[in-house]
């Protein structure tokens, strides 16, 4: 605004009484413009929050497959959400590119197992943490004595907890809360969603329980490429036996097939099952060796362990990856389920 002197024609300076006028109409209009600035402001601050739809999404990102699909059941189209491992990725060899270091740094909120599972990827996880990022591990509520402790490595802990549905269920409430404190507006709808996921999962082990439990006790052995199923075995009452030990870094030896041969061989059994994200070979050994005992022993199917199907299917989901895997084993194994699972929504499953 431009604030000018008054000067009269046939007059050399401006009169007093009209620069006293013009002083305070310059003084009144400063002092509205003031007042509607202010009133702006305060009604910006006040304002209530914008509609859900009218809120930038949350940018989260996840490490596994298993965890991406319990965030997007609690989250759905409130978050952008990213897994850095899609189907075939095996975690324990996972090496982290630049563009995937850029992805977690941009983040919100990062979600990853917390046991080890991540291999050389953790170290980068607990720099950001210790940076004050939003980083979180889903098992933090998992109790220790839920866990499988290391035989040769004490405090450390088999980080397949998801093979167990009532294990992994304890990951909902902890996805539920971290995702609440960040969209706090959302918490009625995440608390919500947790609640009905949770149950699915409920479902999902009574299914995989009754099921499971027609294979005739002495098949009751799962033989795959690396010791993925443990916790898996432990509940629901199977004798597992992986070639590789619990991180496929580790090699299997000759003694190794040997010894499991000799298994097969001795409790005659007629199945074993090749992983998604491990290399056939050693499975292959398995079938050889047995053989050359006189022992014919197949490939009861393909089970996912470290990551789920393809991206869009129903083995995609983690219901999906489970129910596959339980209806496969117990087909396979002698036992009665029905060939599209628990939900009628597998696309193939071999034996039975």
């Amino acid at each position: 605004m431009f604030f000018g002197s008054v000067i009269f024609k046939n007059r050399g300076c401006a009169s007093p009484d009209v620069v006293r006028q013009l002083s305070r109409s310059i003084s009144l209009i400063f002092n509205c413009i003031c007042f509607f600035l202010s009133a702006s402001f305060i009604s910006s601050a006040d304002a209530k929050p914008l509609p859900p739809g009218d809120h930038p999404k949350l940018k989260v990102v996840t490490t596994i497959g298993m965890i991406n699909d319990v965030v997007q059941a609690i989250g759905g189209d409130t978050l952008e959400l990213t897994a850095l491992m899609g189907p075939g990725t095996d975690p324990h060899l996972y090496k982290a590119t630049r563009s995937d270091i850029a992805t977690l740094s941009s983040a919100d909120l990062v979600f990853f197992n917390g046991l080890l599972l991540e291999g050389k990827l953790t170290d980068a996880l607990s720099r950001m943490k210790q940076g004050g990022q939003m980083v979180f591990p889903v098992t933090e509520l998992i109790e220790k004595s839920a866990l499988r402790e290391l035989e040769d490595f004490s405090g450390h802990y088999d980080p397949h907890v998801w093979m167990d549905p009532r294990i992994w269920m304890k990951t909902v409430p902890v996805i539920a809360e971290k995702l609440s404190t960040a969209n706090p507006e959302f918490r009625p709808r995440y608390t919500d969603a947790a609640a009905q996921f949770s149950e699915k999962l409920k479902q999902l082990d009574e299914y995989a329980e009754r099921v499971l439990a027609t294979v005739p006790s002495d098949s009751r052995v799962l033989i795959t490429a690396h010791d993925a199923f443990g916790y898996f075995g432990r509940r629901y009452g199977y004798a597992v036996r992986g070639i590789q030990g619990l991180s496929t870094e580790s090699e299997a030896g000759v003694q190794d097939i040997e010894r499991l041969v000799s298994e097969i061989v001795t409790r005659r059994i007629k199945a074993v099952f090749v992983e998604s994200t491990v290399p056939t070979r050693s499975i292959s050994a398995l079938i050889e060796g047995a053989q050359a005992q006189g022992h014919s022993v197949s490939v009861g199917g393909q089970l996912f362990s470290d990551a789920m199907g393809a991206a869009g299917t129903y083995e995609g989901s983690y219901i999906g990856m489970i129910d596959h895997n339980v209806t496969t084993i117990v087909r396979s194994l002698g036992g009665e389920a029905p060939r599209g699972g628990m939900n009628g929504k597998l696309a193939s499953v071999s034996g039975g």
